[in-house]
């Protein structure tokens, strides 16, 4: 007879809601950006210029990608979360929000 356990491990993360937008291809999905609350500082504010970069070349990535990492570290890194209109409407999620998100890691027949 063979036994299977089950083991699962789990981490709740806290974070702040610091933007809401819906996604830019069209889809009806909506996109959550989510925080630290140790790198959220006061009043949020609106980032005009999407983070996104287009490279035209190799060579344009390689001169160009320093650049976009500090200026990503220097604004601290965010989670996005991809969810339906539908789950969206349900949630009541709104900027600022504090939320907690639970990941589970099952490791099985050990």
């Amino acid at each position: 007879m063979i036994f299977s356990d089950v083991l699962k491990m789990s981490l709740i993360k806290e974070y702040v809601i610091t933007e809401i937008s819906a996604a830019s291809d069209g889809s009806p999905f909506i996109l959550i950006t989510l925080k630290d609350p140790s790198d959220v500082r006061g009043p949020q504010r609106k980032i005009n210029n999407p983070s996104m970069v287009a490279f035209t070349s190799i060579n344009d990535m390689m001169k160009n990608f320093g650049n976009v990492i500090s200026k990503q570290v220097m604004d601290s890194f965010a989670t996005i979360v991809k969810i339906t209109l539908d789950e969206y409407e349900k949630s009541g999620f709104k900027v600022g929000d504090r939320i907690s998100i639970k990941i589970d890691k099952v490791f099985t027949g050990m």
